[in-house]
């Protein structure tokens, strides 16, 4: 009876002096809250999508808070957020750009075809792995949805083997482009703007083999742009956004149809 007595008793105090331990640890190591951080925090979507060069909400409302980075880089957020960001901090809310994702990709079904057929992982980073993916275009999409599996915004939709976006739905995360393992997808300011909806490098007579909508960079959009905002690089167009006016003469004399007018309403 003493030895079980004894026993309890050890335990007991064994128990008291690691309570003790830990409250005494809590009260020298314990990290002081940021107010202004938590307050600035809750105003934040909570998407953590690192769209504002940070590892996630909590980074970016701790370095407003201090003051070491810019109001205005959230892009779920947009406008709003960056209003109440101000009214709590006491600063200029400015303008913040609305971005949209944009798929550089027209290959569909239609446009053209599979060289096999893929029975893996349904993913694209899997496929991606195989030759570069199951189509004739190995720059294409391969159109298995992992950019519509990490949008939390419903923005994003696999149709006839090819990913499109919703800019209206859009928040700009740039979940997406960080999932696509081909990189055909880039955020881009939302206005009206000529967008190439193709990634293909190939010369014009095989980008054509592979994809109908293919840009074969014949230059028809570089001369035709009044304010020298198309140029081609690599036998693809490319528009520089900041420089578009949206006129759309070059997407009028693009004989494959890769050139298109992005805008939303």
């Amino acid at each position: 009876m003493n030895q079980i007595l004894l026993a309890i008793f050890i335990v007991a105090g064994i128990g008291l002096i690691a309570g003790l331990g830990l409250a005494i640890a809590s009260i020298v190591m314990a990290v002081p809250k940021d107010e202004k951080a938590e307050a600035i925090q809750e105003i934040l979507p909570g998407a953590n999508c690192g769209a504002c060069g940070y590892s996630g909400c909590a980074g970016y409302a701790s370095a407003l808070a201090k003051g070491e980075a810019e109001n205005g880089l959230c892009a779920p957020g947009g406008q709003a957020v960056a209003e109440q960001v101000a009214g709590l901090l006491g600063i200029d809310a400015g303008q913040v750009q609305k971005q949209s994702a944009f798929v550089h990709c027209l290959g569909s079904y239609d446009h053209t075809s599979q060289r096999m057929e893929y029975q893996g992982i349904s993913s694209c980073a899997a496929a991606a792995q195989l030759f570069g993916g199951t189509g004739e275009c190995s720059y294409g999409c391969i159109g298995l949805g992992d950019c519509a599996a990490v949008c939390e915004y419903d923005a994003v939709h696999v149709c006839n083997g090819v990913a499109s976006i919703d800019p209206s739905r859009c928040r700009g995360c740039s979940q997406c482009v960080t999932a696509c393992p081909k990189g055909l997808i880039s955020l881009a300011p939302v206005k009206r703007q000529a967008m190439v909806r193709c990634s293909n490098c190939d010369k014009g007579g095989e980008a054509r083999k592979a994809c109908v909508t293919a840009c074969i960079g014949c230059m028809r959009c570089v001369k035709e742009c009044p304010v020298g905002a198309v140029e081609v690089k690599n036998f693809l167009a490319r528009v520089n956004p900041e420089t578009c006016t949206g006129c759309g003469k070059c997407v009028e004399v693009c004989k494959p149809g890769c050139l298109t007018l992005f805008s939303i309403k």
